[in-house]
């Protein structure tokens, strides 16, 4: 499946604090949902078992991405578009 990177952030509209970031990495409807770092990062895995993208609602620390995804491409994205408030 082919890669399209795109990142959407939540924000709280009354207080415009930053409430949770998805990265995209793959179109496509998630077949499986995996919980990391207790529960502050969601992996989404397409029926083939491919990232399709990442959700964190809380920091967690960046070597978390390794268990999330071998692919190397894919954690430079995230490691390059996450806020710092969320790593």
């Amino acid at each position: 499946m082919k890669r399209s990177f795109h990142t959407s952030l939540s924000i709280n509209q009354n207080t415009g604090e930053l409430m949770a970031v998805y990265f995209q990495v793959r179109k496509g409807k998630a077949a499986d949902v995996k919980e990391f770092a207790n529960g502050a990062a969601f992996g989404n895995y397409s029926r083939n078992g491919e990232l399709l993208g990442v959700e964190l609602l809380g920091p967690c620390k960046l070597s978390v991405l390794d268990r999330i995804t071998p692919d190397r491409t894919e954690r430079n994205f995230i490691r390059q578009s996450i806020p710092k408030k969320m790593a």
